[in-house]
């Protein structure tokens, strides 16, 4: 929110600068910030064309006479398409300076004398983007200097208010919190009851009296449709970021800045019969005033007459029943909403308002009568008029808290002790009743417009930011924190991310949020869980895999000229199971691009299934004996190269390469590798164990199987190992032969086995006893045929073996 601290001056008057108070503020706990606005030349007035005649040379500009209020008019060359006899605009006359360094000088233009300047809104930098002159009342007095006109210099001071903070949304609730820092006392405006000169009233209502506290309406009739906002209220409302529309709406939003109470103006022509507050009814559309049309739900709080909805209740009006530029009566709304409600509908429509701001951060229960009476004081003096009597329905005065502080738990949480007399003078400077109850003990009284405050812990945080928190010594904690280590037993985060950051890879940190869409095609099986106000339409859903996050980093990455990406990230995933939330720790992987850096010393390819294979087993460490890779399917990966890891029969992941049809539609041009790991899987780790090599030496006996296409290299090593026994050392695979000599549908896989003994040589017939048990093991279980080795030596039974 922004707001003029001329505007703020108006209700506290502290002695500093825009800058000070909003640090002041800022050190106890509400954001904000303040930015200076240029105080103008004094050489740019006010001044009014009082002749307007086509240049004689030009089509596009406008010879103008300016009365500025000297004796002699001024004769200026105006291009401005909205110039008109009889505006009042500014004039920068000879000599001034505008705010982008351009002086004013007497000039020629198309042979035309031209003695100043008529200045838009964004030539003097009151506005950003402005078209036409700037223009100001009829009553302007000329030739006053426009600082002293609008008010300048300023400065606007920015608030970022945590949503607790919603009293603070408003000129008077900001300067009842500065009069609350700086021990000041503000002066609040106080709007009189108007006394009614209309009989006409509308009958209001609450049907949901948990969902409206209070509401409050009156009709205003016999008004000016021809009425303008005065440039007082234009300066106010543009000083705060909000653009002028009608009187009428500017009142509503002026009311808002200056209290903090939302309001609406409804024409009154447009209403038929007595005004409600409900809940909306199935299958009930209403058109809002941005032009979204909006199917109610019954959770949807509406303003309604007796024939359809009127507005959305805290979050938009209406565009049937909006005011217009021929709207002659007007009904003015004022009410309080419950916060929840409001934004859930918010939310789910995905709509931003002011009011909706205001309303979900919490309301002044005990505000709209003052707000009402306010708005139509403006209307009044602004618009003409005459008012009917005040429509009021909920509670006049709202229930307020009263919270028990003792003092024995305001020092325990503060840490230090504040004197009784800061503590009362503290709670009392924010408006709150306090009443001492012994010695040790407070008693406060919540004003309404506090909704944050309920708990004791929510007083003694009041305290402590007022005292001042750089006043609150720095004191060692009482016990002695011993940090922590980690098992031998237990992998940490880190371990893993040093292997893949030492092969090349980098961190990377995406968003829990992702696209359904794109999570739909890669991970189909787990429910994900919906937002129910998403940033954007691609993160509408929390993540259910991190591969999502990683694949559109990789596109980005690719698209930017960053040929070889190699990303990982551990990150947790999120899963609906029977409406329950699932968070899971998952570490994964992609890698894209070339297999190596350019270089001259290695042939250029692109990575594969196999380079990321590798790079898993490295990160895997010790515990890569127990996990087994299995051939399997996935949704997102190419069916002919993926794969599940097992271990100890539990699922850890997956690894393969991306499916052609997700690299095409991720406009890939290649599709790249990817892994995931669960890390409760993952995270034990085995214990390292030290082994004493051997004194004895080795047998190494190499098996050329043949065995079918279909038959995983995994399954065949775990049944050697199983037929091998105590003797086996070691086991590798040295080849892999497809083509000519084979049966159809069949391969050759060679393995090399190492056997030795830690108490003596083996002999060459205990060798090939336990090499020939392995064959027979084999051939018995997959069908496995001894092709022959061609390493080593062959003997009779085809296993060929030699000393090691």
């Amino acid at each position: 929110m922004k707001l003029s601290a001329n505007w703020l001056r108006e209700f506290v008057k502290p002695k500093a600068d825009a800058a000070q108070i909003a640090e002041r503020l800022t050190r106890t706990g509400v954001e904000a910030s303040a930015e200076a606005l240029p105080k103008l030349s004094d050489q740019i007035i006010v001044g009014q064309i009082t002749d307007l005649q086509p240049h004689p040379q030009a089509d596009r500009l406008r010879v103008a006479q300016v009365n500025v209020g000297g004796k002699q008019a001024l004769t200026i060359v105006c291009g401005a398409t909205n110039a008109a006899v009889g505006m009042k605009a500014p004039v920068a006359i000879v000599g001034a300076t505008l705010p982008n360094g351009t002086q004013i000088r007497h000039a020629a233009l198309r042979g035309v004398e031209s003695a100043g300047m008529l200045c838009s809104a964004e030539e003097l930098g009151l506005a950003e983007k402005s078209e036409g002159l700037l223009v100001l009342d009829a009553d302007a007095p000329l030739g006053k200097t426009l600082n002293e006109y609008l008010g300048l210099p300023d400065s606007i001071i920015e608030l970022e208010l945590t949503p607790n903070r919603g009293d603070c949304l408003g000129v008077a609730g900001l300067a009842r919190e500065v009069s609350a820092i700086f021990a000041l006392k503000a002066e609040l405006p106080e709007a009189k009851a108007v006394k009614a000169q209309e009989s006409r009233k509308l009958a209001v209502k609450i049907d949901s009296a948990a969902d409206c506290p209070a509401y409050a309406g009156r009709l205003v009739t016999g008004l000016d449709a021809g009425a303008r906002t005065p440039d007082w209220m234009r300066e106010r409302l543009r000083r705060s970021g909000l653009r002028t529309i009608h009187p009428l709406v500017d009142i509503t939003a002026y009311v808002m800045l200056e209290l903090g109470q939302p309001m609406h103006a409804f024409d009154a022509a447009k209403i038929s019969g007595p005004v409600s507050v409900r809940r909306a009814r199935g299958g009930e559309t209403l058109v809002l005033l941005n032009d979204q049309v909006v199917n109610c739900t019954t959770d949807d709080l509406l303003i309604a007459d007796a024939a359809a909805p009127l507005a959305l209740a805290g979050v938009m009006g209406g565009l049937p029943s909006s005011v217009t530029a021929t709207t002659t009566e007007v009904f003015l709304e004022s009410a309080c909403f419950t916060p929840a409600l409001v934004a859930k509908t918010g939310r789910r429509l995905r709509i931003n308002s002011d009011a909706l701001y205001r309303f979900e951060r919490g309301v002044d229960p005990g505000l709209q009568q003052q707000a009402l009476e306010r708005a139509t004081q403006l209307v009044l003096e602004i618009c003409g008029g005459r008012a009917g009597p005040v429509s009021f329905a909920g509670a006049r005065t709202p229930k307020t808290p009263k919270i028990r502080l003792r003092r024995s738990q305001l020092d325990r949480l503060i840490g230090h002790e504040i004197p009784s007399a800061e503590v009362e003078g503290a709670l009392k400077r924010l408006g709150l009743g306090v009443t001492k109850v012994g010695a040790k003990a407070w008693v406060a009284t919540v004003p309404s417009a506090r909704y944050d405050l309920r708990i004791e812990a929510d007083l003694i945080e009041e305290v402590a930011r007022l005292y001042g928190y750089d006043r609150i010594p720095a004191r060692a904690y009482s016990a002695q924190l011993v940090a922590g280590t980690a098992s031998e037993l237990q992998r940490t985060v880190a371990a893993p991310a040093r292997q893949l950051i030492a092969r090349g890879y980098q961190e990377a940190v995406t968003y829990s949020f992702v696209e359904a869409g794109l999570q739909e095609q890669l991970n189909p099986g787990p429910k994900a869980i919906p937002l129910d106000n998403p940033m954007a339409d691609t993160q509408g859903v929390m993540r259910t895999t991190l591969w999502g996050g990683l694949l559109t980093a990789v596109r980005h990455n690719l698209k930017r000229q960053h040929p070889r990406v190699r990303l990982f990230e551990a990150g947790t995933c999120f899963e609906d199971r029977d409406g329950v939330t699932v968070e899971k720790l998952r570490l994964a992987g992609v890698a894209a691009g070339p297999a190596a850096a350019e270089q001259w010393g290695v042939p250029a390819r692109p990575v594969d299934f196999f380079d990321v294979k590798a790079d898993v087993e490295a990160l895997l460490g010790r515990d890569l004996s127990q996990v087994r890779f299995e051939r399997a399917g996935h949704p997102a990966l190419h069916p002919g190269q993926s794969a599940r890891l097992l271990r100890d029969g539990r699922q850890l992941g997956w690894i393969g390469t991306l499916h052609p049809r997700w690299a095409q539609s991720l406009d890939l041009q290649t599709a790249p590798v990817l892994f995931e790991l669960d890390w409760a899987t993952l995270a034990p780790s085995a214990l390292a164990a030290s082994q004493v090599p051997s004194e004895f030496p080795s047998s190494r006996r190499d098996l050329a199987l043949v065995v079918p296409e279909n038959l995983s290299v995994s399954d065949l090593l775990a049944a050697i190992r199983d037929a091998a026994g105590g003797l086996l050392g070691a086991l590798s695979v040295f080849d892999v032969y497809r083509g000519t000599g084979l049966p159809k549908g069949f391969k050759s896989v060679a393995f090399g086995l190492i056997f030795q003994d830690n108490s003596r040589t083996l002999t060459d017939q205990e060798v090939d006893a336990v090499a020939q048990a392995v064959a027979t093991a084999l051939e018995k279980r997959f069908g496995a045929s001894i092709r022959g080795s061609n390493r080593g030596g062959t003997d009779q039974s085809g296993i060929g073996g030699s000393a090691v």
